[in-house]
């Protein structure tokens, strides 16, 4: 493994930690601010004014930047899978801090993680040399890479404009669809920031070129988009549910964009490619079965309560009709009829 790559390995799984907790804290956030009646899932914001949200959007910005940083000494297909180690810490986190249970097989889940996390990092390629900004230009406007951004925009005009309002509340890919597609892109326009920054550094500076600055304004788009959507998804659905679909997603979605801009695999042998593709199947095999071994929150214990008032007629067994007094105590002879208005 390139030595670059080391250093990319080393951000990543960092970044893996603080944004693991990022997403715990921040629906803990998001938990106490719906206490108060602003639901982030129905539109409101009053989340911004919970200092806990802050805190998880702090933690999550110090992750971003630890990433941000390990594009650019490592490919996307290195960095992008280690993410599922944020997935590993959100699910212990959430077991004890949101008592979303976590059950003995998801240790499974997380060895699966770590083991696919190995493959991929001991197989990935190394980074490709680019010496200018105009370089990552001219990769980011091949036609390739243009038909992806144009149906990815596509897409997620058609998630938002279109099925947010009539499922959004009930099928959580409307909302982690619009993350993980526009994750693709925010990734290939921070890595393409990272490295003008990296060559301004080391003398060639960049800031004059236009392109700069057009992938910035791309790249901060397409967050605040994230950010937006990932808060709806988070307060509207199982956290448990949300992590490891999101980072199955987004993953995906990234190694794809990154492959077709950056050419990733180009020069690299059959049996690394392969390697790669089968330590990410793990870690995706390892991400389903922590997910579906999580356990699902109990149901609140006054699902039923308002049910009882509602039963005022009895009728016994023979079909004779019998109206109960308080001193009457149910018999297992009688059937209960609801009210005729409970439903109205």
């Amino acid at each position: 493994m390139y030595k670059a790559n080391y250093l990319g390995f080393g951000l990543a799984v960092a970044s893996s930690a603080f944004i693991g907790s990022s997403f715990i804290i921040k629906k803990k956030g998001l938990q106490r601010a719906a206490a108060f009646g602003s639901h982030a899932g129905a539109g409101g914001y009053g989340y911004l004014l919970e200092p806990l949200w802050w805190v998880g959007m702090i933690t999550m910005i110090v992750g971003e930047f630890a990433n941000f940083v390990a594009y650019i000494y490592a490919p996307a297909v290195l960095v992008t899978p280690l993410g599922a180690l944020s997935i590993i810490v959100s699910a212990i986190l959430a077991h004890f801090l949101l008592k979303e249970k976590l059950r003995k097989m998801g240790i499974l889940g997380c060895a699966l993680c770590v083991i696919g996390s190995t493959i991929i990092v001991l197989h990935a390629p190394g980074e490709h040399s680019i010496s200018s900004v105009d370089e990552i230009w001219a990769l980011a406007t091949q036609p390739a890479f243009l038909i992806y951004t144009a149906s990815a925009i596509t897409i997620v005009l058609v998630l938002v404009l279109f099925c947010e309002s009539r499922y959004g509340q009930t099928n959580m890919m409307i909302y982690i669809g619009v993350c993980s597609i526009n994750g693709s892109l925010t990734v290939m326009s921070i890595k393409a920031i990272g490295i003008a920054i990296k060559l301004t550094f080391e003398g060639s500076s960049q800031v004059a070129h236009f392109q700069t600055w057009v992938f910035v304004m791309v790249a901060v788009s397409c967050i605040i988009t994230q950010l937006n959507y990932l808060n709806k998804a988070l307060d509207t659905f199982n956290t448990s549910v949300v992590s490891p679909i999101y980072y199955a997603m987004f993953t995906s979605f990234t190694i794809l964009a990154s492959a077709i801009m950056f050419k990733d695999w180009s020069g690299q042998n059959a049996s690394d490619i392969i390697s790669v593709l089968c330590g990410f199947g793990t870690v995706l095999l390892g991400v389903a079965v922590l997910h579906n071994t999580r356990e699902p929150p109990p149901p609140p214990s006054d699902l039923y309560t308002s049910l009882s008032p509602q039963f005022s007629w009895l009728v016994h067994a023979n079909g004779e009709i019998w109206k109960p007094t308080d001193n009457d105590e149910l018999h297992h002879e009688f059937i209960g009829v609801i009210r005729p208005d409970y439903f109205k």
